[in-house]
């Protein structure tokens, strides 16, 4: 990422620059009416503050929370972060909440904001929060107009290849030479192979409309807008989309809208390769019998000055409006935590998200984590191949949850063969129009 994440060789991105430090008042002392004896002091305890967080990450990253957590509470006594099932719809939300999709964009959807700005908080909590006008690949729903942060970044991911080293060495490829998949053109001789030496699924995708139409887009610096209309469904988009509609029908790509689904059947060696965020990661290196590679997203080789830039998107950190300044200061002190040099390359390597500030990008280019943040160099590397350009941005027309619907829904009947590539665009186009 040019400017936040990914260019941090350069600048810090998002750095905390101090904690909080909450005055503790003990308990006076009375002398005694009768006599010249002094009392023993009592030392007041000191009031614990509950800090309640809530989300919905999937389990290898929810595990990764609780252990920030858990060494957050074990060094901070006084502050205590709890897990609660309460979400931003109740009458009085929890204190943190970590949200993505649907949830995060309903939680925004009030003209009355349910949100503590996070800049502000901090500022006014003591703690600095520095930070640099936003690239524009970063999903935008967390950064005001100003480039200020609304809310922490937390959940960063951007679409990545895997593969199986084993099932192409079954093929008779070198692992090694990614280069023999680096486009798509090329992966289809690499897929057709797969399928012979008896792969039963070559390539599986999730999150169609994510990958197929956003990030292929940005990735080849094709727009995906005019103005503020939606124009995928030009001859590129066509063209490409009927590629994968013929590898589907091949049975040469296999598509899942739950990622989850895509993720175990690569993970359980049923296909031998996938398309999906950079932070699955974490759920494949250390899997028993599974010898995975991860490497760029394929290109298309026709068009001039491709491979341009992937995008960021993922779940954010927010504050709920309404809560005492005592509460905001206790946040802040656990959003510094999270900041912290050896919090971020924890964060990194068990959740496999993407780095927040210069810490973490240097723990990323560092050789002694081995394989281990494999992920974040790749994505990284995809992120700040070249500088963004207009057609590569994040486009809040398209980013919207329910936008990506709509494309889902109309590539799905693509995979059911019920409708042609260029059909299915025309009809996404003029739906997400009317929708506006």
């Amino acid at each position: 990422m040019n400017k936040l994440v990914w260019n941090a060789r350069r600048r810090g991105t998002v750095c905390v620059i101090g904690a909080v430090l909450l005055a503790m008042s003990a308990m006076p002392t009375f002398a005694a009416k009768k006599t010249r004896a002094a009392t023993p002091r009592v030392e007041q305890t000191p009031q614990v503050r509950q800090i309640e967080i809530s989300h919905q990450l999937p389990p290898s990253q929810a595990k990764a929370l609780q252990g920030l957590v858990e060494r957050f509470n074990a060094q901070d006594p006084a502050h205590q972060v709890t897990f609660v099932e309460t979400d931003w719809r109740a009458d009085k939300p929890p204190h943190l909440l970590i949200l993505d999709g649907a949830d995060e964009e309903g939680f925004l959807a009030s003209k009355k904001p349910r949100y503590k700005p996070l800049f502000a908080l901090m500022k006014e909590a003591g703690a600095g929060l520095q930070t640099v006008r936003p690239p524009a690949m970063v999903t935008r729903r967390p950064i005001n107009a100003k480039g200020q942060l609304l809310a922490l970044p937390v959940g960063l991911s951007t679409p990545v290849l895997y593969f199986n080293r084993g099932a192409l060495k079954r093929a008779g490829f070198d692992p090694a030479a990614t280069s023999a998949f680096a486009t798509w053109a090329d992966l289809q001789g690499v897929l057709g192979k797969l399928g012979a030496s008896g792969s039963r699924c070559p390539l599986a995708l999730a999150e169609p409309a994510r990958v197929l139409i956003e990030n292929v887009s940005a990735w080849n610096n094709v727009p995906l807008l005019k103005g503020k209309q939606a124009i995928f469904n030009g001859l590129f988009h066509v063209k490409y989309l009927a590629l994968m509609a013929s590898w589907h029908r091949a049975n040469l790509l296999h598509v899942y809208q739950d990622r989850a689904e895509a993720d175990r059947r690569f993970a359980n060696g049923e296909c031998a390769m996938l398309v999906a965020p950079s932070d699955s990661w974490v759920d494949f290196r250390g899997r028993e019998g599974l010898d995975v590679g991860v490497t760029h997203l394929p290109y298309q080789d026709d068009i001039p000055g491709a491979p341009q830039n992937t995008l960021a998107d993922g779940a954010a950190l927010w504050a709920a409006a309404g809560k005492k300044a005592a509460e905001y200061k206790s946040v802040a002190r656990f959003v510094s935590f999270w900041l912290q040099p050896d919090n971020q390359v924890a964060w990194q390597r068990e959740a496999g998200y993407l780095p927040l500030n210069r810490a973490g990008i240097m723990a990323s280019e560092s050789s002694l984590l081995g394989e281990e943040l494999e992920n974040i160099r790749v994505a990284i590397s995809e992120l700040s191949s070249r500088p963004v350009t207009i057609n590569s941005a994040v486009q809040a027309v398209i980013e919207r949850d329910s936008t990506r619907r709509i494309i889902d829904e109309e590539l799905a009947e693509v995979w059911a063969d019920r409708k042609a590539a260029k059909a299915a665009l025309d009809s996404a186009v003029a739906r997400i129009s009317a929708a506006r």
